[in-house]
């Protein structure tokens, strides 16, 4: 995972919607200490497409080394800043700039630009509205590198060494059925996670990632289920995979962990009604009479690890 430039991506197009601005783009880190400008809308040429801005250069690379938000009026003739990129930015037209950095756990990932081509101050709107699109996607910066971690160790335990074997039934710490269950709990968390991102791609690629953990029971050693000579859901005969709703699949994951209706609605920002109606929906899909049924028969369908 770790994608910063498409999380930049939809920062840029929602500071354009937000702000109206003529020009707006950014780049995620390129390295320690510069960046690459790669996402760009209201752009009338080529110039800054792909430039590199190095830390403590250019407006950009200024607000990189201090940490927080800087714009100038008038940028040709701005002092407080280097000219390193007078030629590219002189290209484009552009005189009003502001630069916002995006800081997660105190290092810089990236900077949000938004651009005029007047030499006028940018109102006090603008830039607000430009430090909170960096502050949501810092947040979901944040939220994705937890994923990330929580994706990494859930893989460690996920694919055993060689030889390892498949989880056994023994529940004590660090035997292997005790790893399943942690790869369980990170699964519910991943879900969980999708939750609290806006961006929409950075959403989706956590549901695929722990759409890709549900199926490692498969692509490595099976589950006890399958363990206990169940079959799973590549074996010749198996009835087609139920489908589920994101939700659907959020909820019967929490439950798979032992939550109850209100843990799973407290961790969802769901009311427990509301998750009671997808416990109900999953289980009426996957043709089952109770909680534990549900989770056992979408184990079995590959939908949960």
């Amino acid at each position: 995972m770790g994608d910063d430039a498409g999380a930049v991506r939809s920062a840029v197009l929602s500071l354009h919607r937000a702000t109206g601005l003529p020009m707006v783009f950014g780049g995620a880190l390129n390295g320690r200490d510069r960046l690459r400008i790669t996402e760009l809308v209201g752009h009338t040429t080529d110039s800054l497409d792909g430039l590199v801005v190095r830390q403590g250069n250019g407006l950009g690379g200024k607000a990189m080394a201090m940490g927080r938000p800087v714009w100038v009026s008038d940028y040709p003739r701005a002092t407080a800043i280097s000219h390193d990129y007078d030629r590219p930015v002189g290209r484009e037209g552009l005189l009003s700039i502001v630069a916002v950095p995006i800081v997660v756990r105190r290092h810089v990932r990236g900077v949000l630009y938004g651009a005029l081509r007047e030499p006028l101050s940018l109102a006090d709107r603008v830039v607000t509205a430009a430090m909170q699109a960096a502050r949501d996607l810092e947040q979901d910066l944040a939220v994705q590198d937890r994923a990330d971690q929580a994706l990494a160790a859930a893989w460690r335990e996920a694919v055993p060494p060689c030889g390892g074997g498949p989880p056994a039934g023994d529940g004590r710490a660090g035997s292997p059925a005790a790893r399943w269950e942690e790869v369980r709990a990170v699964h519910a968390d991943l879900r969980g996670l999708a939750e609290q991102v806006r961006d929409p791609h950075t959403r989706e690629r956590l549901r695929e990632a722990s759409v890709r953990l549900a199926a490692a029971g498969r692509l490595t050693a099976a589950p006890p289920d399958r363990a206990a000579g169940r079959p799973g859901p590549a074996d010749p005969g198996s009835p087609p995979r139920p489908v589920l709703s994101p939700r659907e699949l959020d909820v019967l994951s929490h439950v798979a962990v032992g939550c109850t209706n209100a843990e799973a609605a407290r961790r969802l920002g769901l009311l427990p009604e509301t998750v009671k109606s997808y416990l109900r929906s999953a289980m009426r899909k996957l043709d089952s009479h109770t909680r534990l049924e549900a989770v056992t028969t979408a184990r079995r369908a590959g939908l949960l690890p």
